[in-house]
């Protein structure tokens, strides 16, 4: 398989929590969802992973920390969350759906082997062009790019395993 390399890169960091939990606040007020503590905590809390994570990461982090907030509000501010365009889902495939702090586009790398998702910008990735799926009754508003294989961690542990 060709490998253009050149100008595949690492997704620049988001904004700082700060700037994105002030987002958060603004888009609150202006469409009038309530600002509540848990919302704010869900949100904190998705920021400050480097990961891609479920709801259930979201829960377990949020108890980590000893905050108490049930599941089903978890999932239902991370929902608030996508409606509110500051976070994007992801599906991943044997993990199901994750949530992503990086709504601009961008593609991801998967990993079949430890299933990690790495963030990766690539401007012919950008370019493609989305099918005619009109005749189908699907009108395509978005689109991402999944590439599988096998990431140079797994890589390396199967080398010294």
């Amino acid at each position: 398989m060709g490998r253009s390399t050149s100008s595949v890169r690492a997704l620049p960091a988001p904004p700082g929590a700060a700037v994105r939990l002030a987002q958060l606040d603004q888009l609150c007020t202006e469409r009038g969802v309530p600002r509540t503590r848990q919302r704010r905590e869900v949100f904190a809390t998705v920021l400050g992973m480097a990961t891609h994570p479920t709801a259930d990461e979201v829960v377990e982090e949020i108890a980590r920390k000893k905050r108490r907030i049930s599941r089903a509000t978890v999932f239902r501010a991370l929902e608030s969350l996508v409606e509110l365009g500051l976070l994007s889902r992801t599906c991943h495939p044997g993990r199901g759906m994750r949530y992503d702090r990086v709504t601009e586009l961008h593609h991801h790398l998967v990993c079949m082997r430890c299933e990690s998702l790495t963030d990766i910008v690539h401007p012919a990735l950008d370019a493609l062009r989305v099918p005619d799926t009109s005749g189908l009754g699907f009108d395509v508003t978005d689109f991402r790019v999944q590439l599988r294989g096998v990431c140079k961690r797994c890589r390396e542990e199967e080398r010294n395993g």
